[in-house]
């Protein structure tokens, strides 16, 4: 499960566009999925959740630049030309660059269906800070999703010296989650703090006697002093409880928190055993949403090497 590396809420930024006549160039990172209303209409024609450009008189195609939130490995990119059925671009292609100037491809001049999700898996181990997005030869496009591994410059983590060791920025991602019913797990790592419910994780309601979990890997192996677990905005469908397990690999589970929760309350609690570790996972009891999960520690001696060999063999 790769998080969207172009999401507004990461950090990404639409920088440029060569046309953005019909709908706004920004609406491709937006989080959340498109919505259309078949009513409305504005000075330019119909209003769009998406980027629309006019329609062509001239030989060429129409492009956009997104600067990703964190820079990173591309594994899946996702099309979305959403509510777009006549007016979509019938071919489309994805170029990256680690320096916003010079290109290379990660998606080929591929055919697109409108009103779809078109998908494409990337092939690709370069580290990209920019991707974009070539349409041909003109129309419009809902989103763009950039799914990855975010991988940071370890030379940052040396400086900092204690991280958020699941931020998605510093490399954490979600790796399996029981149930995602309302939202993304990946809520849960974004930066800065939720400004509502739906900018976190919540669960359908259990009818059952199991209870909810998220298994978190970690962008470096790492020591865990601090862990974060914010239940804002959730006043009447917080989690009663967490458990809070670490391990290195395949390893055994080792504990490492157990509380009660609050609702819409802020938790940090200091860890009293620190073992290193690669993933963690958090169990919720019963169902329920968190805003923010924060696992504040400093890499392991390998896991600052691991870090700087990706580092190394994606440029």
């Amino acid at each position: 499960m790769h998080p969207d590396l172009a999401l507004r809420t990461l950090g990404g930024a639409v920088v440029s566009a060569t046309d953005e006549s019909f709908a706004a160039k920004e609406n491709l990172i937006v989080p959340g999925p498109p919505v259309f209303d078949p009513t409305t209409f504005g000075h330019r024609g119909k209003v769009y959740d998406g980027w629309e450009t006019r329609r062509r008189r001239s030989p060429g195609h129409d492009e956009a630049v997104v600067r990703l939130g964190a820079p990173g490995v591309v594994r899946r990119i996702v099309v979305d030309t959403t509510w777009f059925t006549g007016n979509y671009p019938p071919e489309g292609a994805v170029d990256g660059s680690a320096d916003g100037s010079t290109w290379f491809e990660l998606v080929p001049l591929s055919p697109l269906k409108g009103d779809s999700e078109n998908a494409f898996d990337v092939h690709s181990d370069r580290r990209v800070t920019h991707v974009r997005l070539r349409i041909v030869p003109d129309g419009g496009v809902a989103r763009l999703r950039v799914h990855g591994e975010a991988l940071p410059d370890p030379a940052l983590l040396d400086v900092l010296g204690t991280v958020d060791l699941a931020a998605i920025e510093n490399g954490g991602h979600v790796r399996d989650v029981s149930n995602r019913f309302y939202s993304s797990p990946h809520n849960l790592l974004l930066p800065g703090p939720a400004r509502s419910m739906g900018e976190g994780w919540e669960t359908a309601r259990r009818r059952d006697a199991g209870n909810d979990w998220v298994e978190l890997g970690l962008g470096t192996e790492g020591r865990i002093a601090v862990a974060e677990i914010d239940t804002s905005y959730f006043l009447y469908n917080a989690p009663g409880a967490a458990v809070l397990r670490g391990r290195t690999g395949d390893g055994d589970w080792q504990d490492l928190l157990y509380t009660p929760l609050q609702p819409d309350t802020r938790h940090r609690f200091v860890l009293a055993d620190r073992p290193a570790v690669t993933e963690v996972r958090l169990d919720i009891h019963p169902d329920g949403g968190l805003s923010r999960v924060r696992l504040w520690g400093t890499p392991t001696d390998a896991g600052r090497e691991s870090l700087r060999t990706r580092w190394h063999a994606a440029h």
